[in-house]
């Protein structure tokens, strides 16, 4: 069993994803996080002329340029509740932060997976957009709780009731506002912290923190004092209707998925952040149990489990090493201990695991479930491996999409040919893309979800492995993955077909089907062979 300290440990964990549409500000709010957790003391910005520090989280050279997230990094930090009736509990917070771009959306999905709670960032000008819908369906799907912040409050834009409608009615789920903001643009005042009974007063400031002052009553005088006479009235009445309207905060609908508690604030500005963050701490889920194959596996289990949900190549430039990110399950994990591979059926240990603050990373002796450890690999691990204490275990729900866009690679150096492969190889480890090899004349095809994949792709080989790469257009509709029970028909359409045939990096069969209509008679003619559009079926 584990030790009163050990259980201690892992129900002070809380591992979360921040997901959003693109530039709605997830960046800046993980900056602001951390800087609250103390774990850095002056917070950067992803774009900026005046701050001349980037963003921790985005610490990849052309994420730097071009001002947008490309990979997912974690962080990691202890952070202390201000509230006086918290019995000094140390919080050790895990924040992955995702890229918003649709070209990368796979990476969140697969992110999505390994945490235990999610904040969706909302731009209070645009309201709910199209990326936010398609996460939070996957957040959905696995039941995950969400809180909701709506950012950018220094600017014009919706009315506060207008944003919660419209959230409530595009992402299905019922809100609770838990904290309400004072005017906005120009004339923003503050916010009015409903959950704690504070008011926050604005003064902008995008590096370091600011002050707030208790009120046990809305229609204290003082409010009218700092903020004026009727923005005070404005108040009252906004929180009159938030009571009527809207049913009390409840923690276990929150837990279950059904409730999103609402923030307004601005995260550039580090207004609004605190209150996110000393709520989501206090109700915020510990590690949950997760849905193995096998069984259902608890985190407070004595035994050791985990699963890879995330490879990244080249993580330090001077070594080019690949790093597995590992989610613990269960249990506890120790340095140097024996584990079994499951899909390789080996014993491995592990001398050098680590623990991340973005780039930076530090050795670790333990760590426990619920947090996210990277190990070295030198070419072990796939996306959706087990690592256990000696059980037979596959933890699901990592799928591959069928990619939707595809080009040749072609050599353009012939000198560096090996860099190139083993660029390729370490790239498309990371999941970021798929790589096929044409039956046909043996040429390689990368497929991607979006355009943007083929220029960082070119980028990294180039400044990661020194080895330069051209695309060659390829027409082509869908690339399937088929099995059938008749493997004299599988034979028959793999002669047939031969010219669409390929295979991906694990060896299996995948038909590249250049047209809906090729698609359609293929399937129409071979009643036997299954086709799928995902990797894991």
């Amino acid at each position: 069993m584990l030790s009163n300290t050990e259980q201690q440990e892992i129900l002070r964990r809380r591992t979360f994803a921040i997901i959003s549409h693109p530039d709605a500000g997830k960046t800046t709010l993980t900056e602001k996080l951390l800087l609250y957790g103390g774990a850095i003391h002056v917070a950067g910005a992803v774009k900026s002329n005046k701050i001349k520090k980037s963003a921790t989280s985005d610490w990849m050279e052309i994420e730097k340029q071009r001002g947008i997230s490309v990979a997912t990094s974690v962080m990691g930090f202890d952070y202390k509740s201000a509230l006086a009736n918290d019995n000094d509990t140390i919080y050790h917070i895990n924040i992955l932060d995702t890229p918003g771009h649709q070209d990368f959306a796979e990476d969140t999905f697969r992110t999505l997976t390994a945490v235990d709670s999610a904040i969706v960032v909302i731009d209070s000008a645009k309201g709910v957009e199209t990326q936010t819908r398609r996460l939070m369906e996957v957040c959905r799907m696995r039941k995950t709780p969400v809180m909701v912040f709506i950012n950018k409050m220094d600017r014009e834009g919706k009315d506060p009731f207008d944003l919660l409608d419209e959230v409530e009615r595009e992402l299905g789920i019922r809100v609770r506002p838990l904290s309400w903001p004072i005017n906005q643009g120009q004339r923003f005042k503050g916010v009015y912290n409903i959950f704690q009974s504070t008011l926050d007063l604005y003064q902008p400031d995008k590096t370091h923190v600011t002050e707030s002052i208790k009120f046990d009553d809305v229609t204290d005088p003082q409010i009218a004092e700092l903020v004026g006479a009727n923005d005070a009235t404005k108040l009252q009445d906004d929180l009159e209707m938030i009571e009527g309207v809207y049913n009390p905060f409840s923690k276990e609908e929150y837990l279950a998925g059904e409730l999103a508690p609402v923030f307004f604030g601005s995260a550039l500005n580090t207004f609004g952040v605190k209150e996110l963050l000393e709520c989501f701490v206090h109700i915020a889920p510990s590690p949950r149990p997760i849905q193995a194959e096998e069984r259902e596996v608890m985190p407070m289990e004595d035994k050791f489990t985990g699963f890879c949900f995330k490879i990244h190549a080249n993580m330090d430039p001077n070594h080019r090493s690949c790093i597995a990110f590992f989610k613990i399950c269960s249990g506890k994990f120790v340095r140097n201990t024996y584990y079994k591979h499951v899909r390789k059926n080996q014993q491995m240990r592990f001398a050098a695991p680590t623990c991340f603050m973005a780039q930076k990373k530090e050795t670790v002796d333990e760590a426990f479930a619920g947090d996210i450890i990277g190990l070295p690999d030198t070419g072990n691990f796939k996306i959706g491996d087990t690592l256990t204490s000696g059980e037979e275990l596959h933890f699901k729900g990592l799928p591959s999409f069928s990619p939707e866009m595809f080009k040749y690679i072609e050599n353009a150096d012939p000198m560096k040919q090996k860099q190139l492969e083993k660029g390729i190889s370490q790239l498309m480890d990371e999941g970021v893309a798929q790589l096929f090899v044409s039956q046909l004349n043996g040429r390689k095809i990368i497929g991607t979800v979006g355009q943007l994949q083929f220029e960082v792709i070119q980028y990294r080989l180039e400044h990661e492995y020194q080895a330069k790469c051209r695309w060659q257009p390829l027409q082509m509709y869908k690339a399937c993955w088929i099995e059938s029970d008749d493997a004299a028909e599988l034979d028959m359409f793999k002669k047939r077909k031969a010219q669409y045939m390929a295979t991906d990096k694990d060896g299996r069969d995948v038909f590249m089907a250049d047209s809906g209509y090729v698609l359609q008679m293929a399937q129409q003619d071979y009643k036997n062979i299954k086709f799928h559009f995902t990797s894991e079926f």
